[in-house]
Formats: C-alpha cells, structure tokens, sequence
C-alpha cells in the first residue's frame, strides 16, 4: 500500500511540475514587456475616460488628472475649462506648482483657448506645454497643460496632442449623450403630451358616468386610471420591459372598454419568453391609442389585436385593429415619412415619436412598418432586439 501511495505522490508532482512549466511557458509567451506596456496604457487610458464621460467639471478634471499625466509622462498636468479657468491639477503638490508656474500655466492654457494649437513658454527649469481641448468640429472645450522638467522633443510634444485628442473626444462624447437624453425626454413630453387632453377628459366622463349606477365599478376604474397615469407620468428612464408596458396598455384598455362596452374587443398573445424585452418607455401606447381613438372610435367600436412573438434575436410586436383604414398612397406621400398615418395631426406626430426613438435605439432597423387600406383596418409593426448593450430598462 506504501508503495502505491509512494507512486501516486510522484505522479501528482510530477503533473505539478509539468503544470507549472507550462504556466510560466504561458505567461512568458502572453505577457511580454510590450504587451504589458501596452494593456496598462489602455487601462490607464479607460480609467481617465470613465471620468471625462460624465462631462468636465472640476469633480471629473480631479479624477482623470492623474491617468492624463500618466500617459503623457509629464511632472505635471492641469486642466482648464473653456474660459480658462483652473479645474485640476495632478500632482497637487506645491514643490510642482510654484506660483510663478501656475501663473504661466494659467496664461498659456488661455492663450490655447483662442485657437493656437500649442504654446510652449520657459519658467526658471519648468517648460509649458498647453493644448486645446477641440471636438471634431473645432469647438474648443478647455485646455490640457503639462510642465515639464526638460525641453520637449516632437515624441512628448505628439504625445500631449494625442492625449488632450482623446480626452477631448470623451467629453464631446458625455455632452452628446447629454443632448440625446434630453432629446428623448422631449419626445417622451410630447408622447405625455398626446395622451392628455383626449383620453383624460374621456376616462374621467366614463368613470363619472358609473359613479351613481355602479360606485364598486367606478371605484376599480378610478384605481386603474390611477395606475395608468401614475406610468405614463413617471420620472424613471427612458425604457421599461414589455410587461410593464402592457400593463400600463391593460390599464388603458380596461378604461376604453369601459366606455365603448362590447363594441371593443380585445386580443392578446404574448410569447412569456419576450416578458423581459427592453423598449423604449411609452412605446406601445401610441400604436394601441391610435387603434383604438382613429380607427375604431369614429365607427363605434371594434376589435384590436396585439401580438408579441419572438423570432430569434428580434422580439416582434404587431398591433392590427380591423378599424377604416386609409389609403397606402396617402400613407406614402407623408415626405418620405412612412407614418403619415390616418388625417389626424396627433396621430402622425405620436407614430413618428415612436419611430424615431427605435431608430436612435436599436438603428434603423428597428423602426415602425405599417400596413394598411381603405376599409381593411391597420396594422403596425414593431421589431426590436430582445438585447442590445447599453440599453436597459
């Protein structure tokens, strides 16, 4: 018995041993200076871009500081806003930023502003080097400075440009995100917008109109009608799931069923596995409201169906209703539009909102198709990822 336990403990170091070579073979193979060199820049270059995406101000300027510095290689850098005005300097050490230093920082990143790519000026042994913050289209953004214990040569002074270049290029980016969430909290206002002076005022009459003949009725309206406006007015952001969406759709239909009786008749088929799906927020009520308020209000009722099936990557969501339709030529001639829907205003502006968000969400393969004709009801089409990176509800 001895000597097989003797033998399995040569082979487990033996298998050891190996497993060792093998893991040193590796890594000399994997990780070589250059390699190494190269994935601590970029995760140095990650680190300061995960601070100027939120914009630059003085909290973002303090944090990326260091990551700049360190990819320049500079004794150190500061950076300014676009007026000129200080937002952070790495080290923030005072043997580093003598007075006379800070005033000639100050100075050059000014004169950087106006449009000069770069200035070098020489106090007692420090050089300044400062370069302007531009986005692409020229507009200046603030000023990267750094000091330096020697005479830059073309390898630093190229260095500092293709530094300032791409943190220039993360705030360009965090204020272009800025301007599309405000973007899309605008359509979201005038999605808010749509829904308020047509369906309120009708809800409100219908849940008034049981008060007396039926108060438990009116009651539960009043709790649904409750829960509809309390979605549709949230503050959260600018996507939600599916299910709740079609529970905000339930609430809706819940109250027009309660004013049309059995004139409308509803349909619905969900796959469970499409539940989860991400939309934009508000997405679907346009489609069912329109449904319901152009292409059945005006003949007394009808039916709507609303589908969602998954077909692969893609969850596919159709709203048909058998309501009066209208003239694909009509539907075309809307300037290249293909939401030109039905005569109404309202209804043209809240299938273009929706459009246009998928669009900006998902690209252009994910916008709105509609089908219609005179007399044969309308059906839309929308078709989204069941998962793209970034969005989330």
């Amino acid at each position: 018995m001895s000597g097989e336990v003797a033998i399995a403990l040569t082979l487990a170091l033996t298998l050891t041993a190996v497993v060792a070579v093998v893991v040193v073979r590796t890594r000399r193979v994997v990780a070589t200076p250059t390699e190494r060199a190269v994935h601590a820049t970029l995760h140095t270059a990650a680190q300061a871009a995960r601070a100027l995406r939120r914009g630059l101000d003085s909290e973002s300027a303090h944090t990326a500081a260091p990551f700049l510095r360190e990819l320049t290689g500079a004794v150190g850098l500061a950076l300014y806003d676009d007026d000129g005005a200080p937002l952070s300097r790495d080290p923030d050490d005072e043997p580093v930023w003598p007075a006379d230093v800070v005033d000639s920082c100050t100075a050059t990143a000014t004169e950087s502003i106006t449009g000069q790519r770069r200035v070098l000026r020489s106090v007692r042994t420090t050089t300044v080097v400062a370069q302007p913050l531009l986005t692409e289209g020229g507009e200046v953004l603030g000023a990267l400075v750094v000091i330096t214990g020697t005479t830059p040569g073309p390898g630093m002074l190229g260095a500092v440009g293709e530094v300032a270049r791409y943190a220039a290029s993360q705030i360009e980016l965090a204020e272009l995100d800025a301007s599309r969430a405000r973007l899309d909290r605008a359509e979201v206002l005038a999605l808010r917008a749509q829904i308020s002076p047509h369906f309120i005022y009708n809800a409100l009459g219908t849940i008034a109109s049981f008060v007396r003949t039926d108060p438990d009725r009116a009651r539960e309206l009043i709790l649904e009608f409750a829960d509809f406006t309390r979605y549709s007015f949230r503050a959260a952001g600018q996507y939600t799931t599916l299910a709740e969406e079609l529970r905000n759709i339930d609430r809706y239909l819940t109250l027009e069923r309660a004013r049309f009786g059995q004139a409308l008749t509803v349909r619905l088929q969900v796959a469970p596995e499409v539940l989860s799906v991400v939309v934009p927020f508000l997405a679907l009520q346009p489609l069912v409201e329109n449904a319901v308020r152009h292409g059945l209000a005006g003949q007394g009722g009808g039916s709507i169906e609303i589908v969602a099936r998954d077909e692969g990557s893609d969850c596919v969501i159709t709203v048909e209703d058998d309501g009066a339709g209208m003239d694909p030529e009509t539907l075309r001639a809307g300037q290249g539009d293909a939401l030109a829907h039905r005569s109404d205003e309202s209804a043209h502006v809240g299938l273009t909102n929706v459009d246009h968000r998928l669009r900006a969400a998902f690209g252009n393969d994910y916008g709105l198709v509609v089908e219609t004709a005179i007399g044969a009801g309308t059906k839309v089409m929308m078709r989204v990822p069941k998962f793209r990176s970034g969005v989330r509800a």
